[in-house]
């Protein structure tokens, strides 16, 4: 197994659970609402968690975690601060931009999945697919509560 693309893959994973963290910083930030506030803090907490795992299993390989995140990521917080100032803090808009974020988490995990799971030994295959179902289940809590919204909206 080469240890650097397996750093490399690791770091990717890190990568995008940093712009999860600073995402619900930032989300945490733009509304007043307390159920937001306390899922936001749910869900940067998954990343917490699953950024100790992956940091630990990079320094395992002799590699150095990234402490950066996607420019993507850097972007999507400017829009979501952009659009959470023109629409009022409202909820749907800033559950829609969390979505969005989800989203791109969940897309960072398939891939690493579809693609690199042979420069990874099995239990980082198992750590990764196992982060993958957390954050997917995060991924589904914010589009449900995204929906709900969309539904007090209407009527």
């Amino acid at each position: 197994m080469d240890n650097t693309k397996a750093v490399d893959i690791l770091n990717k994973l890190i990568e995008i659970n940093n712009d999860r963290i600073e995402g619900y910083d930032t989300a945490s930030k733009e509304t007043e609402e307390l159920d937001l506030k306390q899922l936001f803090d749910k869900l940067k907490g998954t990343s917490e968690d699953c950024n100790q795992e992956l940091i630990e299993e990079v320094l395992a390989l002799n590699g150095t975690p990234t402490e950066g995140t996607k420019t993507t990521g850097k972007f999507f917080r400017a829009w979501m601060d952009f659009k959470a100032a023109l629409s009022g803090k409202d909820r749907k808009v800033i559950l829609d931009s969390c979505e969005f974020g989800e989203d791109n988490a969940v897309a960072t995990y398939d891939k690493v999945i579809k693609n690199d799971l042979s420069h990874l030994s099995s239990s980082q295959i198992d750590m990764v697919q196992y982060q993958r179902s957390v954050i997917k289940k995060d991924h589904d809590e914010v589009r449900s509560l995204r929906d709900s919204a969309k539904l007090e909206k209407v009527l």
